[in-house]
C-alpha cells in the first residue's frame, strides 16, 4: 500500500512540473524565427518535453521490481 501512495505522490509531481515547463510564458521563449537545423525552436521544446513527461511516467510506474 505505501509503495502506491509513493507512486501516486511522484505522477502528481510530475504533472506539476509538466504543466510548470508548458506553461505560456515559457513557452513564449522560444516563439519567433528561430531554427534549428530547419525546426523551429518551439516544435522541438515541445516534443521534447512530452517524449520526457512520458519517460518520466513510465520510469516511475515501472519503478525497482525485484
Amino acid at each position: 500500500m505505501q509503495q502506491s501512495s509513493l507512486i501516486n505522490q511522484r505522477l502528481a509531481s510530475l504533472f506539476l512540473v509538466g504543466l510548470l515547463v508548458l506553461f505560456s510564458p515559457l513557452l513564449g521563449l522560444f516563439e519567433g524565427a528561430q531554427t534549428w537545423r530547419g525546426i523551429p525552436l518551439l516544435y522541438l521544446y515541445l516534443f521534447g518535453v512530452w517524449a520526457l513527461l512520458i519517460a518520466a511516467s513510465a520510469w516511475i510506474v515501472r519503478g525497482r521490481r525485484s
